[in-house]
């Protein structure tokens, strides 16, 4: 997929993006807090960067992607325990960051750390 202009992507922002990605983010949440729903959930989490600024979704097939990463038990173990709630604070306080000029860059910042913050999970992209 080419990546989009900044316009266009400044656009989507102020149209879309700003209303849609708490939207996203708490949907995303309650499929977390399911068993069935959460493979749902993670991926939507990975998209709330392109759902604001239609930013390239990021690859998780990459083969150095699992570089770095906390075993698996570990991840879960704290999904079960924090990532769940953290995970829906961190990504509502951006969200309403986001509404604001000068909340927007770390709001940006918060989003596409949100996976780590969910799981633990490290992207480098």
């Amino acid at each position: 997929m080419a990546q989009r202009s900044l316009p266009v992507r400044a656009l989507w922002f102020v149209l879309v993006g700003w209303w849609l990605t708490p939207i996203v983010i708490n949907v995303a949440w309650l499929c977390n807090v399911t068993i069935i729903l959460l493979p749902v959930g993670i991926k939507l989490i990975n998209l709330v960067p392109t759902v604001l600024t239609l930013k390239e979704p990021r690859s998780l097939s990459e083969p150095d992607s699992a570089r770095g990463q906390r075993s698996l038990v570990v991840r879960a173990i704290w999904f079960v325990l924090v990532g769940w709630w953290a995970s829906l604070l961190w990504a509502n306080v951006a969200a309403l960051l986001s509404v604001t000029i000068i909340g927007l860059p770390v709001a940006y910042w918060m989003f596409n750390r949100l996976p780590f913050v969910t799981s633990l999970y490290r992207f480098d992209g």
